[in-house]
């Protein structure tokens, strides 16, 4: 299934244990290759919801001040 040279990697003995610990019968390539796949597939609407309403009211708010008071250079800031 896959062509195996050998690399030398180093990883803390913790991510060695996680690894171990996470391979319940594969390889540590497999595991390996798994992980990194879960992290290419993550899509920005995973993220959806996960903001209480509280704070995603205040951060629009921040961001609407912001944008009202403009340009920060218009001001004469950096003359």
């Amino acid at each position: 299934m896959y062509t195996y040279m050998t690399k030398i990697i180093s990883i803390s003995d913790d991510a060695y244990s996680e690894l171990k610990r996470m391979k319940d019968g594969m390889s540590f390539t497999e595991i390996i290759l798994k992980l990194s796949r879960c992290q290419k597939e993550k899509d920005i609407m995973d993220y959806a919801g996960t903001l209480a309403k509280e704070d995603a009211k205040s951060m629009l708010n921040e961001i609407s001040k912001e944008r009202k008071r403009g340009s920060r250079r218009t001001d004469g800031m950096f003359r």
